[in-house]
């Protein structure tokens, strides 16, 4: 009885000598809102005009440059010169939401889902809109769906990364150059911290507080030719909600795309994009964001490698594996130990926000976007194995 009080002394007495000395400078890593850029400032937003109306010319000024820049980063990686760049409301749901609304109909659709979200879509499609011929392509947490089974000549919804599931749809994914139907992407995780097949997507869209860590309510919605055909050619049978109209008299309303939003945006948040986009700038563009994430992914994967009891939610396949809303599982602890672990890095504040998403299974969903410091999850890594032995201590 003595031996065995003692030995659980000194287990504990191991876990507490191993506690880390260094924390990470941001303990930041939630999936939405997302950290702000390195050196963020408030002071950097001083150029935003507040009071102003976003119609009059300083406020349009704004809103055109949040296109224009969003453009000057996407063009370089693939973005057509012709598709159409637009500020929406509602944040990415928003912009979901309204391609969803305003294109559907016509084709049958399939819906390609594997996380919270995607779900979300399947279940506004056959529920709200009510359609008939919908095909849905399920997977589990964790698991990216047979996607080769998809018949793209109907239009397909799907998300390019799992935000709550950490899985992600490889960038060279098949989508035929000759299909009939449309391509509508939730990349909302994935936009500059992640290749897409930018020629092959019909509808892409995106809000500002996840990659770049921007202030939320404003979605980004854009649009290929072959969508703008099918708003000008196709009338929904069920009503329109104003926030969700794209089109005038037949013709597709250019200003929503020139900056000319359809209610009320922030000003303040604007400039806030407009403060991301520059830094995204300044580090080389889309392609220094990638490579930001991938290195960021590194870190976590070098932790795996060494940790037993800790395993990707998506599995060992690389290539379905997300550079930015990263899920692992720890595989000797059950839900509340796990729950633990969160609480008790929480309370060091060295980690906050990172419990997996309240449907996901029990784990942790670390953010890796391009706006975290690979230093910082250096930092966290001993940090978890310290947590994962304080819980697992007798």
């Amino acid at each position: 009885m003595l031996r065995t009080s003692a030995l659980r002394l000194s287990r504990r007495g191991l876990a507490s000598a191993a506690r880390p000395a260094v924390k990470p400078a941001n303990p930041r890593f939630s999936s939405g809102p997302c950290a702000k850029r390195p050196g963020y400032k408030l002071e950097n937003l001083a150029d935003a005009p507040l009071g102003r109306s976003h119609r009059a010319k300083v406020g349009k000024a704004k809103l055109g440059a949040a296109i224009t820049q969003t453009r000057e980063l996407l063009a370089p990686v693939g973005l057509p010169d012709d598709y159409h760049i637009g500020i929406v409301p509602g944040s990415d749901t928003g912009a979901v939401e309204m391609a969803m609304w305003s294109l559907l109909g016509p084709k049958p659709v399939t819906v390609v889902h594997f996380e919270s979200f995607g779900s979300d879509w399947y279940t506004d499609v056959t529920k709200q809109l009510k359609l008939d011929n919908v095909t849905n392509l399920k997977g589990d947490y964790g698991e990216l769906p047979p996607i080769s089974q998809v018949d793209w000549d109907g239009d397909v919804i799907f998300t390019a990364n799992g935000t709550t599931s950490g899985v992600r749809v490889p960038a060279n994914v098949a989508i035929p150059d000759a299909r009939a139907g449309l391509t509508i992407c939730d990349a909302t995780s994935a936009v500059f911290a992640q290749n897409l097949p930018w020629e092959k997507l019909d509808v892409i869209t995106f809000s500002w507080q996840k990659c770049l860590g921007g202030e939320g309510a404003h979605g980004m919605l854009i649009l290929s030719p072959r969508a703008v055909e099918r708003l000008e050619s196709y009338t929904p049978p069920w009503p329109m909600p104003k926030l969700f109209r794209m089109t005038k008299a037949g013709k597709l309303s250019a200003g929503i795309f020139k900056g000319e939003t359809i209610n009320t945006p922030s000003m303040l948040a604007t400039e806030d994009y407009l403060d991301a986009l520059g830094w995204a700038k300044s580090l080389g563009g889309y392609s220094a964001l990638v490579a930001r994430s991938d290195a960021n992914l590194g870190v976590i994967e070098a932790l795996v490698d060494k940790s037993p009891w800790l395993e990707f939610l998506s599995g060992p396949d690389a290539a379905v594996r997300s550079n930015t809303s990263v899920c692992l599982s720890v595989t000797d602890m059950d839900a509340d130990q796990v729950k633990a672990m969160a609480a008790l890095l929480e309370k060091e504040g060295v980690a906050l926000d990172i419990g997996a998403y309240r449907s996901a299974p029990p784990g942790f969903r670390i953010w890796c976007g391009p706006t975290v410091e690979a230093s910082d999850l250096a930092a966290l890594m001993p940090w978890i194995e310290w947590a994962h032995a304080e819980v697992k201590a007798p």
